[in-house]
């Protein structure tokens, strides 16, 4: 969740790590720290709050070194402090960053106490550092005194360790926590996101889970977790330095919103011939996968749970297949009992999600067969660890508040319904219908952003509120729950989604004139109780908000506390997509106008790669 940047140069470092931090500030931290070496010694600051005060810290008090190493700390081990801030430093001779949890810290702490060593902060990661440096008496070198370390490590790190008496040598290894070695010209950089290094290099080595790497000026040396020298291919990034710029955009959650009908574009490219789609596009032994299986678990967190339960309706719909969903962090914990015959789908933008990947490898000790990822990050860790894999070519994503990855992620999954449906109960006529509706998605997604000013108008509503509701019906009801999720994620407004049915079974209780109530009404089978359930506000005073197709005539939602959004006309199954995007834009502006942080919001990350 934190964000780590190190690197070895013949030149200065400090101003590429600080780049690189900037580059990570979407993953959510409350600290930044640097550390580097120069004439032997170790130079490190540390401030609380965002990158631009640690910049400003080393304005006032310039450092400089060919070597070094620097974080973006969320705090989990210790509040957020100058003193739990990374790097951590161990008699002035070793520092050390770290992503991750170590769970056995408290055990390695008392022994490291014993023998002498005085810890400053309340981390979990200071063991790490005193351990390096207990390992170096016996050890010799900086490669072997972290091999002998991250050998009593129990849980996930990704760790980079400088050592001021071998000051030309990085080490950099990683267990459940992502690292990425960014190679240029006689220089050679770490950190957590390509993101960071996109502007030194576009040549990457995607470390395995287990690996210890040495960095020096003349190489990388790679060490596999049975301690064999490997080599692992070298990817070519076809990112941007400036992918991750705002452009004219105020923020990147909104340049990202806007970018969505290009991303779903990008996610349908190239994957039909003939206006049919391959089965191929999901890996080369798709079809033989998709012919055995009988059944579908899929294995998501937040947003993208959210896009699962969506894809469940679309599985017994149109495919006729049992399809169960599970949240990922209570899947492993919960003795789960699953078919081998069944197809174990994850969903992450990352593809670091601890949670989302402990419970695939949970799903594999139970004996399930076959896997398949839809995931937004090439070379991620649950792409590595899955059978198949369909990449939603979003682009990157930096705004916490995921919006174009949850779109491409329900494109992907109706993709998915389509070749396995195909395989059981749907019809040729009924799957050219959806494929007809995926090519006309962009199109339409483009006719909603038009809607950006009238929803931001709506949004005054919110201005004074401190809770609001959200209502749907079938596939609706998770794009309530998204909606609320985006309003609670980046205004700090307490939003709760229900089913519209279930309001006559508790939360009518809440309905007053202070509670906005938005729903989402499109023109399907559900519309007709959707009305009577909101009547069931209006009738007690709720301020409503409702989108609905412009189809249908105003009558059927009039009422003076009744606000309504006309929506463009869509087929029902791609109609949840169309119907976020407004839910996006209004919790877009209903931040903005309460002045919260839009991207990067209080005690949350991007990519959540701890459990």
């Amino acid at each position: 969740m934190c964000g780590i940047v190190a690197g070895v140069a013949q030149r200065n470092v400090v101003p590429i790590l600080i780049e690189g931090l900037k580059r990570l500030e979407y993953r959510g931290y409350d600290s930044a720290g640097l550390a580097v070496i120069n004439g032997g010694e170790i130079f490190r600051k540390r401030e609380l709050g965002k990158v631009k005060g640690l910049e400003a810290l080393i304005a006032a008090d310039p450092i400089e070194g060919r070597i070094g190493i620097a974080h973006t700390r969320w705090a989990t081990h210790g509040k957020p402090s100058t003193r739990n801030a990374h790097p951590h430093v161990s008699k002035d001779r070793v520092a050390v960053v770290h992503n991750g949890i170590i769970e056995n810290h408290d055990h390695l702490r008392a022994a490291l106490q014993e023998n002498g060593y005085v810890f400053t902060s309340e981390t979990d990661t200071e063991v790490i550092v005193h351990k390096v440096a207990e390992e170096l008496k016996a050890a010799g070198n900086l490669l072997d005194a972290v091999g002998k370390t991250v050998k009593s490590l129990r849980g996930a790190y990704a760790l980079g360790v400088i050592d001021c008496e071998q000051p030309d040598v990085l080490v950099a290894c990683r267990k459940g926590s992502p690292l990425v070695i960014g190679i240029g010209i006689g220089e050679y950089f770490i950190a957590s996101d390509i993101a960071a290094l996109l502007p030194v290099t576009q040549r990457f080595i995607f470390l395995e889970d287990g690996d210890v790497a040495e960095l020096t000026i003349n190489g990388v040396t790679i060490f596999d977790e049975a301690g064999r020298r490997v080599v692992r291919p070298v990817i070519e990034s076809q990112l941007k330095a400036d992918s991750v710029d705002k452009g004219k955009y105020r923020h990147y959650m909104l340049k990202e919103i806007y970018e969505q009908a290009w991303a779903v574009s990008e996610t349908l490219e190239g994957r039909f011939i003939d206006n049919r789609l391959q089965d191929n596009a999901f890996g080369h032994n798709a079809a033989d996968v998709f012919d055995q299986i009988k059944s579908v678990l899929i294995l998501a967190c937040g947003t993208s749970y959210h896009s699962g339960l969506v894809a469940r309706y679309w599985f017994e719909k149109y495919a006729r297949v049992p399809c169960a969903i599970e949240i990922a962090s209570e899947f492993r914990y919960r003795n789960p009992v699953v078919a081998p015959d069944t197809l174990v789908v994850t969903i992450s933008q990352s593809g670091e999600t601890a949670d989302t990947l402990a419970a695939l490898q949970e799903a594999k000790k139970l004996g399930v067969k076959h896997s398949l990822v839809i995931c937004n990050a090439p070379e991620s860790s649950l792409v590595r660890e899955s059978e198949l894999v369909l990449m939603t070519r979003a682009g990157p994503e930096i705004g916490v508040a995921s919006t174009k990855a949850f779109t491409t992620q329900l494109v992907a999954l109706l993709m998915l319904i389509i070749v396995v449906g195909r395989r059981f109960d749907l019809s040729a006529e009924k799957e050219e219908h959806i494929v007809s509706q995926l090519f006309a998605l962009p199109g339409n997604i483009e006719k909603v952003l038009k809607l950006d000013n009238a929803i931001e108008l709506l949004s005054q509503r919110f201005a004074d509120k401190h809770n609001a509701l959200f209502l749907g019906r079938g596939t609706h009801y998770p794009i309530a729950m998204e909606g609320a999720l985006k309003l609670k994620e980046i205004s700090y407004i307490h939003a709760e989604a229900y089913p519209a049915g279930e309001l006559k079974h508790g939360p009518l209780a809440l309905i007053d004139a202070e509670m906005p109530v938005v729903t989402v009404a499109p023109n399907n089978n559900l519309l007709e109780k959707l009305k009577s359930n909101i009547q069931e506000v209006s009738a007690r005073g709720g301020q409503l908000i409702v989108f609905m197709d412009e189809d249908l005539a105003e009558s059927d939602a009039a009422d003076e506390n009744v606000q309504i959004v006309k929506m463009p006309s869509v087929a029902n199954a791609i109609s949840p997509v169309i119907y976020t995007i407004p839910l996006q834009l209004l919790s877009y502006h209903v931040a903005v106008l309460k002045g919260t942080d839009v991207d990067q919001p209080r005690n949350l990350a991007k990519s959540v790669t701890v459990e």
